[in-house]
């Protein structure tokens, strides 16, 4: 087995996934020449329409906002050794626990006192469904990928059977709740900057923007600035070198699927409050699994994540406007890029690397040994 190539840390931090995506989206141009449509349109009408207008960019954020919080999800866990697989569940989940607060308290309480409790069910409810994967893990020794796959299901049909049964409005033919009272409502941008005295068009994109920045905040603090983040991270890298130097690799896979679940689950926040004002049947829709390639195409660091939610938040948008202006363009179309930048950003990731790190070590040779100072210098 080949070791992994070594580069320095900005190459393969930021260079490396560039190559990447550049080496995706090439493969992809050759896949729409051969459809009969030109690549370098395609390209610019896409980046148009995820970014050429407020509204285009404004869907693009939404979009990553919810990205940014299941790539988020991914990275905690994968610091601590662990591959949690369960965002789509852990945000079901979460989703479950704010709309909970919403239709229980939003008649009671102001927006001001509500819409903190949603969040903080939302984190409570997530981290909750993450904490039995994360006990059968540090106690029973089961693999937290299987069991995080299972819990998906299992929370896909909870959801189903409260929402037929237990909470579903009597008014609607559709299996989803009664609306939110206002109060329960996250305003949107185009409100705020209103109130502001700035014109805005009207989008999905609300206040959760702003948690999803400070959640990645929250976790670069955590992971590299405290204590709690340095110990995780030592069980992530040799849980034996961890127990060697007392720290509970227990006690860290509780804390990191316990963290990794909180914030799967603010994807309700975004979607619910901030949206569907409504809980629905299928609103995650899919991006608890995204998360997986977000996290992989930002190295695991909450500014690449960042940065790659805004990418598949783009190609949602732009891929969206594409299929209305070129006609036999598809969806379909949409998937294959998605899996072709998560194919050359994942699975072959390195595959660049070798010529790279040669590339790299042509341009910037070694320093050479420096002459003993001493009475040389005199």
């Amino acid at each position: 087995m080949s070791r992994p190539v070594e580069l320095p840390r900005w190459v393969d931090l930021g260079l490396l996934p560039l190559l990447n995506l550049a080496m995706a989206l090439a493969v992809c141009g050759v896949v729409v020449a051969v459809v009969g449509l030109d690549p370098l349109q395609v390209l610019a009408l896409l980046v148009k329409g995820a970014f050429g207008s407020r509204a285009g960019l404004s869907y693009t954020l939404y979009y990553a906002t919810t990205f940014v919080f299941t790539g988020l999800a991914v990275a905690v866990a994968f610091h601590g050794g662990l591959f949690n697989i369960g965002g789509e569940g852990q945000a079901m989940i979460g989703g479950l626990g704010c709309s909970l607060v919403a239709l229980a308290l939003g008649d009671r309480l102001p927006a001001a006192v509500l819409l903190p409790l949603m969040v903080a069910a939302a984190m409570v409810f997530g981290a909750a469904w993450a904490a039995v994967p994360a006990a059968l893990q540090a106690w029973r020794g089961s693999h937290v990928v299987i069991t995080t796959i299972m819990f998906n299901f299992i929370a896909s049909a909870l959801l189903a059977f409260l929402l037929v049964n237990l909470l579903k409005d009597p008014a609607s033919m559709s299996i989803e709740t009664g609306p939110f009272p206002e109060a329960a409502h996250m305003p949107g941008m185009h409100q705020v900057l209103g109130w502001l005295g700035l014109d805005w068009p009207r989008t999905p994109l609300n206040l959760s923007v702003l948690l999803a920045g400070a959640a990645a905040l929250g976790v670069t603090l955590l992971l590299w600035r405290t204590q709690a983040g340095y110990a995780l991270r030592t069980v992530g890298f040799s849980p034996a070198a961890a127990r060697y130097a007392g720290i509970r690799p227990r006690r860290q896979v509780m804390a990191g699927m316990l963290i990794s679940g909180a914030l799967a689950g603010l994807v309700g926040i975004n979607e619910l409050a901030g949206v569907q004002h409504r809980l629905l049947l299928d609103y995650v829709m899919g991006a608890g699994f995204t998360g997986i390639a977000v996290s992989l195409i930002g190295r695991n660091h909450p500014l690449g994540i960042v940065l790659a939610s805004l990418l598949f938040g783009a190609i949602y948008q732009g891929g969206a406007e594409l299929a209305f202006e070129i006609p036999g363009f598809s969806r379909d179309m949409v998937s294959t890029l998605q899996g072709l930048i998560v194919l050359f950003s994942g699975a072959l990731a390195q595959v660049a690397a070798p010529g790279l790190a040669r590339l790299y070590g042509w341009l910037r040779p070694m320093d050479r040994a420096l002459p003993a100072t001493g009475a040389a210098d005199g």
